[in-house]
């Protein structure tokens, strides 16, 4: 069984910085995708970005591109999603999904295998 579990939410104002982290335990991310993906109040959960781990393509959502960046850690079979410029529209719970696939579209959710607990950003304007 796999546990992801996301770290590094908070509050911040718009124009900062946070950097998320998802850990995994009980198997590593080796031949998989890691992605992250965001829901904001009574709206739909969205895609942000995505990491193959073997290769190290990366996915970004229209909305994040060149603000945000995903990067993967082997050694401690981590994935950080640094994100910069942050706006009040990306306020929303993170959460961290990984599939053991590297097929699989990386930007469609249900596709995902696991998904940890989320963790809350909130920016304020």
């Amino acid at each position: 069984q796999v546990q992801l579990v996301e770290s590094g939410g908070g509050l911040v104002q718009a124009g900062g910085s946070l950097r998320l982290s998802c850990a995994a335990s009980g198997r590593a991310f080796s031949r998989g995708t890691v992605g992250w993906f965001r829901q904001a109040p009574g709206k739909e959960r969205e895609f942000v970005a995505a990491v193959r781990w073997s290769g190290g393509s990366t996915y970004y959502a229209d909305s994040v591109k060149g603000r945000f960046t995903i990067s993967r850690d082997n050694a401690k079979n981590t994935v950080h999603l640094q994100m910069n410029s942050l706006k009040p529209e990306d306020t929303a719970v993170y959460y961290c999904a990984a599939m053991y696939s590297m097929m699989r579209p990386a930007t469609l959710g249900s596709m995902y295998d696991y998904w940890g607990q989320g963790t809350q950003v909130t920016v304020s304007s």
